[in-house]
Protein backbone atom coordinates (compact mmCIF):
# COMPACT_ATOMS: atom_id res chain seq x y z
CA UNK A 1 0.00 0.00 0.00
CA UNK A 2 1.25 3.48 -0.88
CA UNK A 3 2.81 5.65 1.79
CA UNK A 4 2.40 8.76 -0.36
CA UNK A 5 1.40 11.89 1.61
CA UNK A 6 -2.34 12.42 1.93
CA UNK A 7 -2.52 15.39 4.34
CA UNK A 8 0.22 17.87 3.51
CA UNK A 9 3.48 15.99 4.01
CA UNK A 10 1.86 13.38 6.23
CA UNK A 11 0.82 9.94 4.99
CA UNK A 12 -2.30 9.11 6.98
CA UNK A 13 -2.67 5.60 8.36
CA UNK A 14 -5.50 3.60 6.77
CA UNK A 15 -7.62 2.05 9.49
CA UNK A 16 -6.68 -1.46 8.44
CA UNK A 17 -3.03 -0.64 9.17
CA UNK A 18 -3.57 0.96 12.59
CA UNK A 19 -2.21 -0.62 15.74
CA UNK A 20 -4.80 -1.58 18.37
CA UNK A 21 -3.98 1.60 20.34
CA UNK A 22 -4.28 3.78 17.24
CA UNK A 23 -7.60 2.12 16.41
CA UNK A 24 -8.82 2.76 19.96
CA UNK A 25 -7.96 6.45 19.63
CA UNK A 26 -9.50 6.63 16.19
CA UNK A 27 -12.73 4.99 17.31
CA UNK A 28 -12.93 7.26 20.35
CA UNK A 29 -13.14 10.19 17.94
CA UNK A 30 -15.44 8.58 15.38
CA UNK A 31 -17.82 7.21 18.01
CA UNK A 32 -17.61 10.31 20.23
CA UNK A 33 -19.48 13.63 20.09
CA UNK A 34 -17.55 14.89 17.06
CA UNK A 35 -18.15 11.82 14.95
CA UNK A 36 -15.06 12.46 12.85
CA UNK A 37 -11.30 12.92 12.89
CA UNK A 38 -10.80 16.73 12.81
CA UNK A 39 -7.77 18.34 11.14
CA UNK A 40 -4.84 17.86 13.56
CA UNK A 41 -6.20 14.54 14.82
CA UNK A 42 -5.53 13.09 11.38
CA UNK A 43 -1.86 13.38 12.40
CA UNK A 44 -2.19 12.97 16.16
CA UNK A 45 -3.84 9.55 15.75
CA UNK A 46 -0.34 8.30 14.94
CA UNK A 47 0.43 8.99 18.62
CA UNK A 48 -2.60 7.51 20.40
CA UNK A 49 -1.55 8.54 23.92
CA UNK A 50 -1.30 12.13 22.73
CA UNK A 51 -4.65 11.91 20.96
CA UNK A 52 -6.34 10.58 24.10
CA UNK A 53 -4.85 13.45 26.11
CA UNK A 54 -5.69 16.17 23.56
CA UNK A 55 -9.21 15.07 22.66
CA UNK A 56 -10.94 16.07 25.93
CA UNK A 57 -9.30 19.51 25.77
CA UNK A 58 -10.39 19.97 22.17
CA UNK A 59 -13.91 18.89 23.08
CA UNK A 60 -13.97 21.45 25.91
CA UNK A 61 -13.72 24.15 23.25
CA UNK A 62 -16.58 22.88 21.10
CA UNK A 63 -19.81 24.96 21.06
CA UNK A 64 -21.52 25.27 24.42
CA UNK A 65 -18.79 23.60 26.48
CA UNK A 66 -16.50 26.43 27.60
CA UNK A 67 -17.39 29.77 29.18
CA UNK A 68 -16.67 31.61 25.90
CA UNK A 69 -19.30 32.43 23.30
CA UNK A 70 -18.70 31.22 19.78
CA UNK A 71 -17.83 34.74 18.66
CA UNK A 72 -15.37 35.20 21.54
CA UNK A 73 -13.82 31.82 20.78
CA UNK A 74 -13.34 32.66 17.12
CA UNK A 75 -11.80 36.06 17.86
CA UNK A 76 -9.09 34.40 19.94
CA UNK A 77 -8.60 31.55 17.47
CA UNK A 78 -8.31 33.83 14.44
CA UNK A 79 -5.75 35.95 16.29
CA UNK A 80 -3.54 33.05 17.39
CA UNK A 81 -3.73 30.92 14.24
CA UNK A 82 -2.66 33.86 12.11
CA UNK A 83 0.25 34.44 14.47
CA UNK A 84 1.76 31.11 13.41
CA UNK A 85 1.48 31.53 9.62
CA UNK A 86 0.07 28.04 9.09
CA UNK A 87 -2.27 27.83 6.10
CA UNK A 88 -4.91 25.35 7.26
CA UNK A 89 -6.19 26.77 10.60
CA UNK A 90 -6.57 30.45 9.56
CA UNK A 91 -8.56 29.49 6.46
CA UNK A 92 -10.84 27.21 8.49
CA UNK A 93 -11.44 29.83 11.17
CA UNK A 94 -11.84 32.72 8.76
CA UNK A 95 -14.84 30.78 7.48
CA UNK A 96 -16.02 29.78 10.96
CA UNK A 97 -15.68 33.30 12.34
CA UNK A 98 -17.96 34.63 9.63
CA UNK A 99 -20.41 31.76 10.19
CA UNK A 100 -20.84 32.67 13.86
CA UNK A 101 -21.57 36.29 13.03
CA UNK A 102 -18.29 38.18 13.13
CA UNK A 103 -18.30 40.86 10.41
CA UNK A 104 -16.24 39.84 7.40
CA UNK A 105 -14.27 43.09 7.53
CA UNK A 106 -13.38 42.44 11.17
CA UNK A 107 -12.16 38.89 10.54
CA UNK A 108 -10.14 40.05 7.56
CA UNK A 109 -8.58 42.88 9.57
CA UNK A 110 -7.47 40.45 12.29
CA UNK A 111 -5.97 38.16 9.67
CA UNK A 112 -4.09 41.06 8.10
CA UNK A 113 -2.78 42.26 11.45
CA UNK A 114 -4.77 45.50 11.20
CA UNK A 115 -6.42 47.13 14.23
CA UNK A 116 -10.11 46.56 14.74
CA UNK A 117 -12.63 46.97 17.54
CA UNK A 118 -15.82 45.46 18.94
CA UNK A 119 -18.90 47.10 20.43
CA UNK A 120 -19.34 44.22 22.89
CA UNK A 121 -17.13 44.70 25.98
CA UNK A 122 -16.30 41.01 26.38
CA UNK A 123 -15.36 40.64 22.72
CA UNK A 124 -13.18 43.74 22.89
CA UNK A 125 -11.31 42.36 25.91
CA UNK A 126 -10.85 38.97 24.23
CA UNK A 127 -9.40 40.73 21.18
CA UNK A 128 -7.05 42.92 23.21
CA UNK A 129 -5.78 40.10 25.43
CA UNK A 130 -5.39 37.72 22.49
CA UNK A 131 -3.43 40.21 20.39
CA UNK A 132 -1.25 41.12 23.37
CA UNK A 133 -0.40 37.51 24.19
CA UNK A 134 0.01 36.46 20.55
CA UNK A 135 2.38 39.39 20.05
CA UNK A 136 4.57 38.28 22.94
CA UNK A 137 3.86 41.42 24.95
CA UNK A 138 3.21 41.86 28.66
CA UNK A 139 -0.40 42.28 29.79
CA UNK A 140 -0.73 45.66 31.49
CA UNK A 141 -2.42 45.98 34.87
CA UNK A 142 -5.23 47.95 33.25
CA UNK A 143 -5.93 45.27 30.64
CA UNK A 144 -5.69 42.56 33.32
CA UNK A 145 -8.26 44.36 35.46
CA UNK A 146 -10.64 44.87 32.53
CA UNK A 147 -10.29 41.24 31.42
CA UNK A 148 -11.00 39.81 34.86
CA UNK A 149 -13.96 42.16 35.29
CA UNK A 150 -15.44 41.27 31.89
CA UNK A 151 -14.64 37.56 31.66
CA UNK A 152 -13.87 36.40 35.18
CA UNK A 153 -11.00 34.02 35.80
CA UNK A 154 -12.98 31.20 34.18
CA UNK A 155 -13.27 33.10 30.92
CA UNK A 156 -9.67 34.33 31.02
CA UNK A 157 -8.25 30.86 31.58
CA UNK A 158 -10.51 29.37 28.90
CA UNK A 159 -9.20 31.94 26.43
CA UNK A 160 -5.54 31.43 27.34
CA UNK A 161 -5.69 27.62 27.12
CA UNK A 162 -7.73 27.85 23.91
CA UNK A 163 -4.89 29.86 22.40
CA UNK A 164 -2.38 27.28 23.60
CA UNK A 165 -4.44 24.48 22.08
CA UNK A 166 -4.60 26.23 18.72
CA UNK A 167 -0.89 26.93 18.90
CA UNK A 168 -0.38 23.15 18.99
CA UNK A 169 -2.81 22.77 16.09
CA UNK A 170 -1.06 25.46 14.07
CA UNK A 171 2.45 24.18 14.68
CA UNK A 172 1.36 20.67 13.71
CA UNK A 173 -0.15 21.94 10.46
CA UNK A 174 2.91 24.09 9.79
CA UNK A 175 5.38 21.22 10.29
CA UNK A 176 3.39 18.90 8.03
CA UNK A 177 2.75 21.70 5.48
CA UNK A 178 -1.00 21.06 5.37
CA UNK A 179 -2.59 23.39 2.81
CA UNK A 180 -5.82 25.27 3.45
CA UNK A 181 -8.87 23.10 2.95
CA UNK A 182 -6.95 19.82 2.68
CA UNK A 183 -9.51 17.00 3.14
CA UNK A 184 -7.17 14.12 3.94
CA UNK A 185 -8.22 10.52 3.50
CA UNK A 186 -11.91 9.83 3.04
CA UNK A 187 -12.85 7.65 5.97
CA UNK A 188 -16.30 6.10 6.08
CA UNK A 189 -18.18 4.17 8.72
CA UNK A 190 -17.83 1.01 6.66
CA UNK A 191 -14.05 1.31 6.65
CA UNK A 192 -13.91 1.74 10.41
CA UNK A 193 -16.34 -1.09 11.07
CA UNK A 194 -14.49 -3.41 8.73
CA UNK A 195 -11.09 -2.65 10.26
CA UNK A 196 -12.44 -2.95 13.79
CA UNK A 197 -13.92 -6.35 12.98
CA UNK A 198 -10.64 -7.53 11.46
CA UNK A 199 -8.78 -6.53 14.61
CA UNK A 200 -11.33 -8.39 16.72
CA UNK A 201 -10.78 -11.51 14.61
CA UNK A 202 -7.02 -11.21 15.04
CA UNK A 203 -7.38 -10.78 18.79
CA UNK A 204 -9.84 -13.64 19.25
CA UNK A 205 -8.09 -15.93 16.77
CA UNK A 206 -11.37 -16.84 15.09
CA UNK A 207 -12.89 -16.37 11.67
CA UNK A 208 -16.28 -14.75 11.49
CA UNK A 209 -18.55 -13.49 8.75
CA UNK A 210 -18.93 -9.74 8.42
CA UNK A 211 -21.73 -7.60 7.10
CA UNK A 212 -20.47 -4.13 6.17
CA UNK A 213 -22.68 -1.38 4.81
CA UNK A 214 -21.54 0.06 1.50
Amino acid sequence: MSDAPTFGRYAEIPVDRMTPDQMKGYRSMIDGPRGRLPGPYKVWVHNPKLLQAAAPLGEHFTPGQSSLSEREREIAVVVITNRWHSAYPPAAHERRGKEVGLPAATVEAIMAGLPTSFSDAREQVVYEVATTLAGGRLVSQGLYDRAVKALGHEGVTDMIVLMGYYTAVSLTMNFYAVPAGAPGLARGAAEAASAGDRQMQQRDGVSRERVVEA
